[in-house]
């Protein structure tokens, strides 16, 4: 049997729902048990599932989906050590985390054009970029090659 894409699977769910409604619904009719706000709940249901099935796209995400790797790396004392984050980018967390204080407040004070760059995630791609260029420079012949340095962060 295929395995159904995550849209089939949704509407196959949201027919049961309808399906159910429209059951408790007949059986009010027999029983002239009238509610006309049950009636429009139900009349959404079945537009909305009608809108569902003419969409071609459902669940419609961002084309390209980031990695937070490199947030792991920095956060996370369990994905490093604080020896092995020392060995890594050759300062310990605090530090790290300074820097990006004063790099951000310099790019604040004096070039304030960058501070409203559309398109960027908030503040994270300067502690992205400092971190990249600390591993560079605390690394040694392989480990200095980009592809490593993409690996190790997640980009």
């Amino acid at each position: 049997m295929p395995k159904l894409s995550k849209k089939a699977i949704f509407i196959k769910e949201y027919e049961a729902v309808v399906e159910n409604r429209v059951r408790k619904a007949y059986i009010d009719f027999c029983l002239d048990d009238e509610d006309s706000l049950e009636d429009e709940i139900d009349m959404c249901l079945i537009k909305e599932l009608a809108v569902l099935k003419a969409l071609r796209y459902v669940f419609w995400g961002s084309y390209r989906q980031w990695e937070t790797t490199w947030e792991c790396v920095l956060y996370d004392g369990k994905y490093l050590t604080a020896d092995e984050f020392l060995s890594h980018f050759r300062m310990d967390r605090y530090c790290v985390m300074q820097l990006k204080n004063l790099v951000e407040n310099d790019l604040v004070e004096n070039y304030p054009e960058f501070s409203s760059v559309s398109g960027k995630l908030g503040k994270r791609s300067s502690m992205l970029h400092i971190m990249v260029l600390l591993k560079f420079l605390g690394s040694y012949g392989n480990e200095a090659a980009l592809a490593k340095l993409g690996l190790i962060l997640g980009i």
